[in-house]
């Protein structure tokens, strides 16, 4: 196995980052957060004309019948655009829980583009300590909810689809991944066998992917951006404080593109625990870096930066901690924790 992308994941790429380029940039993005974030419109051109909703379902159910390699490809680059849409909510988390179910006539519709679907549990839930799950009572901080047609929980090991439901839209430090506070009533049909602990730890390798391209743009925009702001008449780009901190940082966004490929070649409880406490800190780290080295306009709201410092310290929590899955590995690997 190779940490390279291949030639298939280049195009998929171009593909996705063409779209987001014509119809959603980060300044779009900027525009309509205040409001409704997401964009179902821009959802059902890359879940149609592009197929990214089937990409790990099966081809015998209408999927692409891709693998967490193509998956990952299309996390960067919605990481890079901050896009709001429920892919990550719906084709990677829920599709995930129904693969494990067999519930061959939801995927089929979810490959199609024709539902969403979003799994009712906390988007900071750790696949470390799940939980069991119930069928009645109010789960906070569901991510994708509010614009999902199909509402799944994990109850005992079994996945059940929700019925009757109330979602709530609850103010969210991630301006463009709403979270919603999911109030069940106890009406629900059950799906088949789904290991909650699986999926939860599944998503949190593939978010890595999400949290490499949130460092990968804010890398490319500051370099940009120091190119073409001058002081005491040079580009500020050509002070050597800045340039170290940029070559640092240049080396955390390489080693976080070996983390997230890492967790891909080899999705092992140990790679995704390594992939998340690296790159969950990378991307709050180069975030504020990007932040402080656009000065006076990167503080401001005009300015689709606090989209991404928002959008990298809402993953950090997400899916464990980076104190979390630093535990974790320091089990798997059996070493001796602090006495």
């Amino acid at each position: 196995m190779t940490l390279l992308y291949t030639e298939v994941e280049e195009e998929l790429r171009a593909a996705v980052r063409a779209l987001l380029a014509d119809r959603l940039p980060p300044a779009a993005v900027l525009k309509r957060v205040e409001g409704s974030p997401y964009d179902l419109d821009l959802w059902k051109t890359l879940a149609g004309e592009i197929g990214v909703a089937g990409l790990l379902v099966p081809e015998e159910y209408g999927g692409a019948g891709a693998s967490a390699a193509e998956v990952g490809v299309v996390l960067e680059e919605l990481g890079r655009g901050v896009a709001p849409v429920p892919f990550f909510t719906s084709s990677v988390l829920a599709t995930h829980a129904l693969l494990q179910a067999g519930a061959a006539d939801l995927l089929r519709e979810l490959a199609a583009g024709e539902k969403t679907a979003a799994l009712v549990v906390s988007f900071a839930a750790s696949p470390y300590a799940p939980g069991r799950g119930a069928l009645t009572g109010t789960v906070t901080n569901v991510a994708g909810a509010e614009v999902a047609d199909v509402l799944l929980v994990v109850v005992d090991g079994t996945l059940h689809q929700v019925e009757g439901a109330r979602v709530e839209v609850k103010p969210s430090l991630d301006l463009t991944r709403p979270v919603a506070t999911v109030t069940l009533d106890g009406g629900a049909t059950p799906l088949g066998p789904c290991d909650l602990a699986q999926t939860l730890r599944f998503g949190a390798g593939m978010l890595a992917s999400e949290q490499l391209g949130v460092a990968e743009w804010c890398l490319d925009t500051t370099l940009a951006y120091v190119k073409e702001r001058h002081q005491f008449a040079r580009p500020i780009g050509s002070f050597q404080a800045v340039k170290h901190r940029l070559a640092d940082l240049w080396l955390d966004v390489v080693r976080a593109r070996a983390a997230a490929r890492g967790v891909i070649v080899d999705p092992s409880p140990r790679q995704v625990a390594v992939s998340q406490a690296w790159n969950a800190a990378v991307a709050v780290h180069a975030a504020e870096e990007a932040l402080q080295l656009h000065g006076g306009i990167g503080m401001t709201w005009e300015h689709p930066i606090h989209l991404y410092l928002k959008r990298a310290k809402a993953t950090e929590i997400a899916l464990g901690t980076p104190g979390d899955h630093r535990e974790a590995l320091a089990e798997l690997a059996d070493l001796p924790g602090p006495e």
